[in-house]
């Protein structure tokens, strides 16, 4: 399952890899990173058919997560990869907004890696 994870928050990286350690040496997971809404539609553009799973930060400099979910759901259907998106705030009327824009998921920060990576299994089937 490859998993690309738009944040602007460039510490996330080296968190996930660290976190997913484990399932990226056995083949499970692979991860790619974009710091931009921008840079996340550039990788797919180049990996249309590569991403599984979207993990995205609503709160984004320039265009937002909830942006990037809607663009992405109207160019890529087939097939459509998985969204996830992650917030700081945990609003049910956020949460509201995310699923009615087409997210599979809404989860908050701090993350707990061991719900993520139950939910990644049970998203990826």
């Amino acid at each position: 399952m490859n998993i690309l994870v738009v944040d602007d928050e460039a510490d996330v990286k080296p968190l996930f890899e660290q976190r997913f350690r484990k399932e990226i040496r056995n083949g499970e997971s692979s991860f790619s990173f974009a710091l931009s809404a921008s840079e996340a539609f550039a990788y797919l553009e180049q990996h249309p058919a590569e991403t599984s799973i979207i993990l995205s930060d609503i709160n984004m400099p320039g265009m937002s997560g909830i942006e990037l979910l809607r663009q992405v759901r109207m160019r890529y259907n087939a097939p459509p990869p998985v969204i996830v998106m992650i917030t700081a705030y945990n609003d049910q009327e956020l949460h509201q907004q995310v699923l009615q824009n087409g997210a599979d998921d809404f989860l908050t920060k701090p993350l707990d890696f061991r719900m993520l990576k139950n939910k990644l299994k049970m998203l990826a089937l």
